[in-house]
């Protein structure tokens, strides 16, 4: 579970109430619920199984949803608008929001959309939220390896046209044709049998496009990909580890807090001894 921080400013009341919801205990059985949601979720693709259990399946799925509905409606009222600046409390939102929305015939597909509300578990669990925030810290990075791949797709893409377009118009007829194929000779499905050896038996050479194809595209640009995926996450968890060490707001208030409650105790202990001494001079001085 992913430690929040309390905004020090918030009423008393409201401090209150965000403690009680991010209690490890009310936390684990918030996870327990998303789990026992999403079980119901895939039981009730089974017709049998909804024939039979249908009405206490729909009882637990309404009563879930209503803890869920009562969890963010309680996050609300201890912060304000402030809760829509959270990303996670936005997603949260709408997630089971989706669910509050009746599955009429207009909106018949919101219904399938309930299984999202599996995904708080990627805002209850820490190490998803890592993984999360290294995939979207990668963007950027994986921006120029996309586009770097558009680029070797649409050079090979028309280096194929050109030399099997005439042979193989259901294949290579066009850019676009090529574009496909060459996608499926990336993911190395049927590649060798439904794409390559038809036309090596044409064209013999051909095995020298396809060869230098799949060792760059498919080895070496996927392999750009995880290797910035895997950079950004070690960077996530080097500042995720690095937090500790530079104290975050909670840490720095108390630290302040206890250093000012230190140097007032030694001014207490200062005045006492000024105190005495006066003290001790006025009961000694005039007799």
């Amino acid at each position: 579970m992913h430690a929040t921080e309390i905004d020090p400013t918030l009423p008393r009341w409201k401090q209150n109430i965000e403690r009680a919801i991010h209690h490890p205990t009310v936390q684990h059985a918030i996870v327990f619920l998303i789990v026992l949601n999403a079980a119901l979720l895939g039981l009730e693709t089974s017709p049998a199984i909804v024939e039979a259990f249908g009405a206490e399946m729909a009882f637990l799925d309404h009563a879930i949803l209503a803890v869920f509905i009562l969890e963010l409606v309680l996050l609300m009222i201890a912060r304000g608008l402030k809760f829509f600046t959270d990303p996670w409390c936005v997603f949260d939102f709408l997630v089971v929001g989706i669910a509050v929305i009746p599955a009429t015939e207009s909106f018949s597909v919101l219904r399938a959309l309930r299984v999202l509300r599996v995904l708080r578990l990627i805002n209850k669990v820490e190490s998803m939220r890592k993984v999360v925030a290294g995939l979207l810290n990668s963007l950027p990075s994986l921006a120029s390896v996309a586009g770097l791949t558009l680029i070797i797709f649409y050079v090979f893409s028309v280096m194929a046209t050109n030399l099997f377009g005439h042979e193989f118009p259901d294949l290579f007829g066009s850019m676009g044709d090529s574009a496909f194929t060459l996608f499926q000779v990336m993911t190395l499905e049927s590649w060798s049998e439904g794409v390559a050896r038809p036309i090596m038996a044409k064209v013999p050479y051909a095995w020298v496009f396809f060869l230098l194809f799949i060792l760059i595209a498919t080895f070496i640009v996927i392999n750009l990909f995880i290797a910035v995926i895997v950079d950004s996450l070690n960077n996530v968890e080097k500042e995720t580890q690095s937090i500790p060490n530079s104290g975050d707001g909670t840490h720095s208030e108390l630290a302040a807090m206890r250093l000012k409650v230190d140097e007032q105790a030694q001014q207490l202990t200062e005045i006492k001894a000024m105190l005495q001494a006066q003290l001790a001079r006025s009961q000694t001085g005039p007799g």
